[in-house]
């Protein structure tokens, strides 16, 4: 795979990802922890108290654990504040995510939107080639194999064409957002 294309099916997958997880959070009952302090607070109960393993899990030092849970330091750089919102949305409410995963595989499926260019006339009429945005329910045994090659870490190929088998669209349209609502 050429260096640009590769550039694209990784764009894709993370297309693919994060619309994936904008709808999982879209479940929540409530909403996750918002501060540094109460982010590393949650992510400590689930490493049962450590904060060595939570440093490590952050890629942080252990001090840097300890300074945010007693309130010495409040406002984490960049780096720090996309791991602890991306590690604790990860770990929000995991009976929820899972029970949609379950709904969408057994019987609701998912609604991908997705935007893709399309028009077959000459120039200047009023069916020219536009963006339009679109929206296809999946079936529920698709969604399972979009959500298992999730799960899996797919490689960007194979879950692109999990999502293009899913929507039935040749595998050059590519998407725009996905999992827009579960169903």
């Amino acid at each position: 795979m050429t260096g640009e294309k590769a550039q694209q099916a990784a764009r894709t997958r993370a297309k693919i990802m994060g619309g994936l997880a904008r709808a999982e959070r879209a479940l929540f009952t409530r909403p996750p922890a918002k501060s540094a302090r109460a982010q590393m607070k949650f992510l400590r109960t689930r490493e049962k108290g450590s904060t060595k393993s939570l440093a490590e899990r952050l890629g942080v030092s252990r001090k840097t654990v300890q300074r945010y849970l007693s309130g010495a330091s409040a406002k984490p750089n960049k780096r720090l504040r996309e791991a602890l919102v991306k590690e604790t949305e990860s770990a929000w409410q995991p009976q929820v995510g899972a029970q949609a995963r379950q709904r969408a595989t057994t019987s609701g499926g998912l609604v991908i939107s997705f935007r893709a260019i399309l028009g077959f006339t000459a120039n200047e009429s009023s069916d020219d080639a536009r963006v339009r945005d679109l929206s296809i329910a999946v079936s529920p045994s698709h969604a399972a194999l979009i959500l298992a090659a999730r799960e899996e870490d797919a490689t960007d190929t194979d879950l692109h064409k999990a999502v293009a088998e899913a929507v039935l669209v040749p595998t050059s349209v590519k998407p725009v957002a996905v999992a827009r609502a579960w169903r």
